[in-house]
């Protein structure tokens, strides 16, 4: 039996201000091909998972927080115990927008690392409005700054 327990699982940090766990696929202890699973934790007051798109289809499941949750050209606020689908192809950004640590599960399929995360960790992202369709009106802006080396 293989197990993935959140306690031992280091994840990686990103510069948007969020840690990201995988469970299953990836970097994970559980390897998987049909979907990829993980926990992430955005850090209070803008923690984010920035706009960007992937030819996978996904769902965001809010465990606890308050987020901003951008998806084509919708904004919603999403909380605690919410689940957003997020179709194959379509641009999406997540922000806290709350005084605590957001947390939420994500699952997507199939399994495999996507662009962004290494684009993000590269400085690379895609600037929504420039390389890539804009955010909804009156979002929060899309994190794209490299983290000092």
């Amino acid at each position: 039996m293989i197990i993935s327990d959140l306690a031992t699982i280091p994840g990686r940090r990103f510069p948007a201000r969020r840690k990201t766990q995988n469970l299953a696929g990836g970097a994970a202890p559980i390897q998987t091909k049909n979907f990829a699973m993980g926990n992430v934790t955005l850090d209070p007051d803008g923690g984010q998972v920035p706009w960007h798109n992937q030819e996978q289809e996904e769902v965001y499941f809010i465990v606890e927080g308050t987020a901003e949750m951008c998806l084509g050209e919708e904004r919603r606020t999403l909380t605690g115990g919410q689940m957003v689908f997020i179709p194959s192809g379509v641009f999406h950004q997540l922000t806290n927008i709350g005084g605590t640590p957001l947390r939420m599960i994500y699952c997507y399929g199939p399994a495999g690392d996507v662009a962004h995360w290494r684009q993000e960790l590269d400085g690379t992202l895609p600037r929504a409005g420039i390389d890539v369709p804009p955010l909804p009106p009156g979002a929060r802006p899309q994190c794209t700054e490299k983290p000092a080396e």
